[in-house]
């Protein structure tokens, strides 16, 4: 009995290292993995990236919706309004009644830099 009972406390040890130490090496991979996980390319810089991106859609998606109800509006109006409708007519096809007369204004000339720095008249 004197001798069996240091070789049963002796594999008893070493069974409770060794589980310890697989607990250890376990513990140690899957902190590991999450490391790797959060920094990695689908971790939460790619998490960042994507929610930045729904709300610039989303904020495109808005500003898209009020153009086209604002388009709804006016092509109501255009409908509605029989006036407004030949004016918008008449602009878009350039038309003249008889008797109208357009008259075209020029654009002043545009000032550009020159090399030496200096402004001038615009070059043809």
């Amino acid at each position: 009995m004197k001798v069996l009972l240091p070789i049963l406390f002796h594999r008893l040890r070493h069974t409770v290292i060794g589980r310890r130490a697989g607990y250890a090496v376990a513990l140690t991979l899957v902190l590991l993995y999450g490391v790797v996980a959060l920094r990695g390319p689908q971790g939460i810089p790619a998490l960042l990236d994507k929610r930045r991106e729904i709300r610039q859609l989303e904020e495109q998606n808005a500003a898209m919706t009020a153009e086209i109800e604002r388009r709804k509006e006016r092509i109501q109006r255009l409908e509605q309004n029989p006036a407004e409708q030949e004016m918008e007519i008449r602009r878009h096809l350039k038309l003249l009644r008889p008797g109208e007369t357009t008259f075209l204004i020029p654009e002043a000339p545009k000032e550009n830099v020159t090399p030496q720095g200096r402004s001038g008249p615009a070059q043809p």
